[in-house]
């Protein structure tokens, strides 16, 4: 447990107005319920019989449930102890993380912790011999107790699943990067290894075919460096350099370097007047390069790409439309996330790094499509106008 952990538990206890008087008063309980803490413990454990959820983490038999049965009465021990130090929320915090150790849901905790309040209220009314308001503040005492002891095993719990469900994460985006990376480099590889094994072995070979292959292999190796090239822009984009850029003219200069196939044919809606934002030139070129051969990509027979520019609430705004065989519906919502692609080759790092970066510029990146019918990516920029 870390003391960031303990000085948490310190301000709930501000939070909550708890005060060494609640702590004497909780002190001179125990002696009221110690005599009932065997039953009460038999009883929480006798319900658990009666919940197959909770029940399956008890896997060591009896043997398991007389340990658990001896913690459970150290743990009503202590709560009467009247010392509340980090000793003692240590010893409540590595109750949640046990609880995730063990894979038993926190909702058992707090049905459990539940029961035994019902318990030990019920065993302080019938002992209680004073005046009632007295009780009544004694009650209230004991019930923030339990609040705060519940809130601490809560706040371990959650901190371990989520660093267990992080690292789980981690691992399989490794996974998925790596499968990615395989699937994306074998293919030039393959082809820089056949062209070498043909250079190396081929008999009299002609220059002109020598050529040819030296050219795959050097064309490939720029297919390998594309990859490279897109993980280190995703895992680290660099601070965009701002400066006055013409939309119409990046996206003309895009799409020249792009190399549409004469399949696909382009329209231009371009408003008449400027359209300038103030933005990073390359990374601009980045984004709409992503959206345009994605839009390429989806038209695999041929279609019509659609380019829109025009003002909306001194805003830019930028469309990149396709005829294409569209995105699912059950796709549409994921994909901006790294490593997601619906696309037989491709890594899913292309809208992502194409969001990040329009993020990056307080703008916003947006997707409309219909299966069968195309889809339009939205980039909207703040004018620099």
């Amino acid at each position: 447990m870390s003391l960031q952990a303990y000085e948490r538990y310190q301000e709930l206890q501000h939070y909550v107005n708890w005060s060494d008087q609640d702590a004497a008063r909780v002190l001179a309980t125990g002696p009221l319920v110690a005599p009932s803490f065997g039953r009460l413990v038999d009883d929480f454990y006798a319900e658990i019989e009666n919940h197959p959820e909770a029940k399956k983490v008890i896997t060591g038999g009896q043997a398991q449930i007389a340990r658990l049965k001896t913690t459970l009465h150290r743990w009503l021990a202590e709560l009467f102890s009247g010392q509340y130090d980090r000793d003692y929320v240590e010893r409540r915090w590595r109750v949640g993380f046990r609880h995730v150790e063990i894979g038993l849901n926190q909702v058992y905790t707090n049905a459990a912790l539940s029961r035994l309040r019902r318990g030990l209220l019920a065993v302080l009314d019938h002992n209680w011999s004073g005046a009632i308001p007295d009780l009544l503040a004694t009650r209230a005492s004991l019930n923030t107790l339990l609040d705060l002891d519940l809130a601490i095993i809560e706040d371990a719990y959650q901190t371990e699943f989520q660093r267990r469900n992080a690292a789980t994460e981690r691992l399989a985006t490794i996974g998925r990067v790596a499968g990615g990376i395989a699937h994306e480099l074998r293919n030039p590889l393959n082809v820089v290894k056949t062209s070498v094994y043909y250079i190396l072995h081929a008999k009299n070979a002609p220059p002109e075919k020598v050529r040819t292959h030296l050219e795959r292999i050097e064309r490939q190796v720029g297919v390998a460096d594309r990859v490279i090239t897109a993980l280190n822009d995703f895992a680290r984009l660099p601070v965009p350099q701002m400066d006055r850029v013409d939309v119409e003219t990046c996206l003309k200069e895009v799409i020249e370097l792009t190399g549409l196939p004469s399949s696909v044919s382009v329209q231009w809606s371009i408003a008449p007047s400027s359209l300038v934002v103030l933005g990073d030139r390359a990374q601009l070129q980045i984004v709409f390069g992503n959206l345009i051969r994605n839009a390429r990509d989806a038209m695999p027979d041929g279609g019509t790409l659609h380019m829109f520019a025009g003002s909306r609430d001194r805003q830019v705004e930028v469309a990149v439309q396709d005829s294409g065989v569209g995105i699912p519906p059950e796709h549409l919502l994921r994909v901006f996330e790294p490593l997601y692609s619906t696309k037989a080759k491709g890594m899913g790092l292309g809208l992502s790094i194409a969001h990040e970066i329009v993020t990056r510029h307080q703008g916003s990146l947006q997707v409309a499509s219909q299966p069968g019918a195309g889809s339009t990516f939205t980039v909207l920029l703040p004018s620099a106008s």
